[in-house]
């Protein structure tokens, strides 16, 4: 049993629960499916006790996510819960690659490499009133984002495409540091497949502290995430989007005014402890990825396919 991984069936329960709740049930209504608030509230469900709940087999989870869609189609709902749940959906479908990562299942039948760059070199960034967080007139947006407001910046330099894996070796040999995880013996483990290091890939399953510890080796510094907010306006950076998610030296905090929205637990009770990241990585959705999309995860965590660009110092 691994605190970062649910039973897979529980998951797919969590994400019917998740769309029934938000968007058929603010009104009081009874879930399709008896005792699913206690087999699918994540809030109220301890991780470790999801493997040991009693679940619906598999064939009557898939029935249960179905019949919840069904009536979401038919009955409509609220704009807002619509798009918090196909979001969250499409957040747990990456989710469902990091446990195939993690316990070493095949790739899924979908792209699973991030994108390499031969760019070099750092972007100049002029400094100035910027404008971060998102627009009051944008679709959708979680209460982290929210809302837009000025922050001065200071000029900067910043790399175009994120640290390589042999960048990332060049530094494990010189210093000793501890490989990434899944790295071995000039191998990498690729889902169920050990492979040969790919060199020019980004580096990836590195923590927060493990990035850091390269910058202070390379004489640089991870991003604040204002600066990644704003140099992801300019053009030459590459690989923002599809290849991995990258961390920045920003704590996870609340922006000026913020207010709490109705889904409680998306963001507050992790302010202080998590540190953002940026981008997205090949196993994003597209539909999640955005510049001003704040993704958090303990500085410890590198089981998330996350990597990291560097800043001058």
């Amino acid at each position: 049993m691994l605190a970062i991984v649910n039973p897979p069936r529980w998951e797919i329960g969590h994400i019917g629960w998740f769309q029934e709740f938000w968007c058929l049930r603010q009104g009081g209504a009874a879930s399709i499916l008896p005792n699913a608030d206690a087999l699918y509230n994540s809030a109220t469900v301890p991780h470790d006790s999801r493997w040991g709940l009693s679940l619906p087999s598999f064939q009557e989870t898939l029935a249960y996510r179905d019949r919840v869609l069904e009536r979401v189609m038919a009955e409509g709902a609220d704009p807002y819960f619509v798009h918090l749940s196909t979001k969250h959906e499409r957040m747990h479908a990456e989710a469902f690659h990091y446990t195939r990562q993690t316990l070493g299942y095949p790739a899924p039948p979908v792209r699973s490499a991030p994108e390499k760059s031969a760019a070099e070199g750092d972007i100049e960034v002029v400094g100035g009133p910027f404008r971060l967080g998102s627009p009051k007139d944008a679709a959708f947006a979680f209460d982290n984002e929210k809302w837009e407001h000025v922050v001065l910046l200071a000029p900067f330099r910043i790399s175009r495409r994120l640290v390589t894996n042999r960048e990332y070796l060049t530094f494990v040999e010189a210093t000793g540091h501890k490989p990434p995880l899944y790295w071995q013996d000039g191998r990498m483990r690729r889902f169920d497949r050990w492979i040969e290091l790919p060199l020019d890939e980004p580096v990836m399953h590195v923590s927060a502290l493990e990035a850091e510890a390269y910058c202070r080796w390379a004489g640089r510094r991870l991003p604040t995430e204002t600066e990644w907010e704003r140099a992801a306006q300019e053009p030459g950076m590459e690989q923002l989007f599809g290849s991995a998610w990258q961390w920045t030296s920003s704590p996870f905090l609340p922006y000026p005014g913020f207010v709490r929205d109705p889904y409680a637990e998306y963001s507050e009770p992790w302010f202080g402890t998590h540190r953002i990241l940026r981008g997205g990585s090949f196993a994003t959705p597209p539909q999640v990825t955005h510049a001003k999309f704040r993704n958090f995860y303990t500085p410890d965590r590198a089981d998330v396919f996350c990597g990291f660009r560097t800043c001058a110092a």
